[in-house]
């Protein structure tokens, strides 16, 4: 099973260039994430969801939610992120998946696999996920736990991920990079290899909901986030599965500039995907778009300004209509010094990080380490 975010080259709408207009409207995006409930097992410091142990009484009825899964297979994204909170916490969960399965769209979940053992791992795939991201924040149960707010949460993770590999239910890890992981970047890395994962996903931490009030001192400086990108780009020369930096738009450059294509990766398809040459997906055409919960709409997880609900309006029109996404999409708008840089298409920093710090989504991305 390839990467879920490696099938853009693969004859999938998504191989449409940025920006280009499908059909009559703006090409939609590549990634549509929808967080199924807010409800959680765990109290994580850095959580964007602000997920806890209660239900909220405004997420989509299971009847809104087919709606909006029927909605997204006619308007043409194949790839579907359910996430949360613990999307395995919601009543409902298996039902969503199998009716999203069953029309043809690409299924993936993110957990933090503390709830999965061999049956339920057999259940999903079963059901039609291609692929789950399991959140690992340490290289060890003590570094893991703290993060995760339950102790014995490493553990179970490690169980989930077995289960998944038990029943080829393949999975890549997701992990936070701040400052007290920074030394457990290798053991993690060599954790993902030796337990099965297909991919690391290394989130760069941005200050958004928890992270704001719980760990603002352990957001990297931007010194160390160029060492670290770096140090992350020597690794994928030879390092067996993809990398990827969400929240750091700069890594691809580093990647580029330095000569390195990862061996694992065929170059024509690498330089498809627009993670890697396309900077900032959030909102773009064959981008990525987030639904919440309660069916309001926001860039991404990391960019958290609303810009309708699927409750009101379709998918499709907010995609085409908000003023906010429209900006976002027009690189000619940014500021500071991500105004008329050189790497403002295949960088244009983290709309999100930009807009924690100014509250101002067109900023410069203040972990910029390029100039």
């Amino acid at each position: 099973m390839e990467h879920p975010a490696n099938m853009q080259g693969h004859g999938h709408p998504g191989g449409h260039p940025g920006g280009m207009p499908r059909g009559n409207g703006i090409t939609p995006p590549f990634l549509v994430s929808y967080s199924v409930t807010r409800e959680c097992n765990l109290r994580c410091k850095h959580c964007y969801s602000e997920s806890s142990d209660n239900v909220p009484k405004d997420e989509l009825t299971t009847e809104q939610a087919f709606r909006l899964l029927d909605e997204i297979v006619s308007w043409g994204p194949k790839l579907l992120i359910f996430d949360g909170g613990e999307p395995l916490k919601r009543a409902d969960f298996f039902d969503l998946v199998k009716h999203a399965s069953s029309k043809g769209l690409r299924t993936v979940i993110g957990t933090n696999a503390t709830l999965i053992d061999r049956n339920v791992a057999q259940k999903l795939k079963d059901c039609g996920v291609m692929a789950a991201q399991i959140s690992v924040d340490g290289a060890n149960a003590k570094t893991h736990d703290w993060f995760r707010g339950l102790e014995g949460s490493f553990e179970k993770a490690m169980q989930g991920a077995k289960a998944c590999r038990e029943v080829g239910l393949p999975f890549q890890f997701g992990a936070t990079i701040r400052k007290g992981t920074i030394k457990e970047l290798p053991g993690l890395l060599d954790m993902a290899v030796e337990t099965g994962a297909i991919a690391a996903e290394l989130f760069d931490l941005v200050q958004v909901q928890r992270v704001k009030e719980e760990i603002p001192d352990e957001i990297l400086s931007v010194e160390e986030r160029k060492e670290i990108m770096g140090w992350l780009a020597r690794k994928q020369e030879d390092y067996p599965i993809v990398i990827r930096t969400p929240g750091c738009t700069m890594y691809p450059i580093t990647l580029q500039s330095a000569g390195i294509v990862p061996k694992h990766f065929p170059k024509e398809n690498l330089m498809r995907i627009p993670y890697y040459n396309r900077g900032c997906a959030a909102g773009m055409p064959n981008g990525y778009v987030t639904i919440l919960p309660n069916g309001d709409v926001i860039p991404c997880m990391l960019l958290q300004t609303v810009v309708g609900n699927v409750k009101n309006d379709s998918l499709k029109k907010i995609w085409e209509t908000s003023p906010t996404l429209l900006e976002l999409r027009d690189r000619s708008k940014l500021k500071g010094k991500c105004k008329g840089c050189e790497h403002d298409k295949t960088c244009s920093g983290c709309r999100g990080r930009a807009y924690e710090h100014t509250g101002d989504y067109l900023a410069e991305d203040p972990g910029c380490y390029l100039k």
